[in-house]
């Protein structure tokens, strides 16, 4: 299935991204993406562009032009929940290719498969500054998140002070593994993962609702994409309830220094116990035992998130970008 432009073709890249236009979709983000953060393996990049999820349908289109994968874009169509929404990432054009309306065909293409699943609306996002923010605007998109970006360099940390801010956590147990999460944690991580519903977001966005099938085929492609996660959980001792949640992933082969603290929560019921802090820095403290290679941790928050940027900045982390999360209702 494919689309021809002025001698350029757009064509779908097979189910799984098991073909060479995965390939070169991914040569062509690393090479015109604008994201100095770290770099994203091609086997993730494959994984998480190109290849169906049990929450999520993918498509992935590649510009060919003159024998060469030029750019291209990724859709995900949520299943499960948000059925009215796609998810556009990434859309890119290699540098030398700019210029001449390929990435404005590749959106049109984008928006043309939006319509054809009866999608109503698309949400993407880009650094606050550069091109990607501009062409967004540039056609019509509004910022619906701004997000922040904080680092914390493990080679300058006052790890004293970080010792001194371990909260104590009466009535509380911590647990902790490495990789995927065992089957009989997964309906726990689930109903954890479950309470992100609460961090900030898109008005159009409704619930998503996490189950262990979910948790399962997650932790599954973080292998496959060669990656593996630290994650601490806290259960209330009275009755084994789960009560909070952290996690840090990290590339296997340690190609690079950087890891990624992904999602942290506390459900309601549990807060007031400063137990995401406790959580955060058990995980920190652990994966530095552990992987004395991780020179820098970057993370993720709405920057209207004051209560989760607060024990960010508290434990040393320093702003590093601002991100927009964009929003278009065609």
């Amino acid at each position: 299935m494919c689309a021809w432009l002025d001698g350029m073709r757009i064509e779908r890249i097979a189910a799984g991204g098991g073909d060479d236009l995965a390939a070169g979709l991914h040569a062509a983000y690393s090479e015109g993406s604008d994201d100095p953060g770290p770099p994203i393996s091609r086997a993730r990049f494959v994984l998480d562009v190109c290849a169906d999820r049990p929450s999520d349908r993918v498509e992935a289109w590649a510009a060919v032009e003159d024998g060469e994968v030029a750019g291209g874009y990724g859709l995900s169509f949520p299943l499960l929940d948000n059925r009215h929404m796609a998810w556009l990432f990434p859309l890119v054009v290699r540098p030398a290719r700019r210029g001449r309306g390929l990435g404005t065909a590749l959106f049109e293409h984008a928006l043309g498969r939006l319509r054809a699943d009866d999608r109503r609306l698309l949400l993407t996002e880009t650094p606050a500054a550069g091109a990607g923010a501009a062409f967004a605007r540039a056609r019509g998109m509004t910022v619906a998140l701004t997000e922040a970006r904080r680092t914390l360099d493990l080679r300058r940390c006052d790890w004293a002070k970080l010792g001194r801010m371990v909260p104590q956590a009466p009535g509380y147990t911590l647990e902790r593994w490495i990789g995927p999460a065992a089957p009989e944690l997964m309906p726990d991580v689930a109903a954890l993962m479950n309470g992100m519903n609460d961090a900030p977001r898109d008005s159009g966005v409704d619930d998503f609702h996490f189950t262990a099938d979910q948790i399962r085929a997650r932790d599954e492609r973080m292998v496959a994409a060669g990656q593996t996660a630290y994650t601490v959980i806290a259960r209330r001792d009275a009755d084994g309830a789960p009560a909070g949640y952290t996690r840090i992933l990290l590339d296997t082969d340690h190609s690079h220094g950087w890891a990624v603290q992904t999602d942290t929560t506390v459900l309601a019921a549990h807060r007031g116990h400063r137990l995401g802090l406790l959580l955060k820095l058990t995980n920190l403290f652990w994966l530095r035992e552990r992987e004395p290679g991780v020179e820098r941790i970057i993370t993720w928050n709405a920057t209207s998130n004051a209560h989760m940027l607060a024990i960010n900045e508290a434990m040393g982390f320093e702003l590093f970008d601002e991100w927009y999360e964009w929003r278009l209702t065609p």
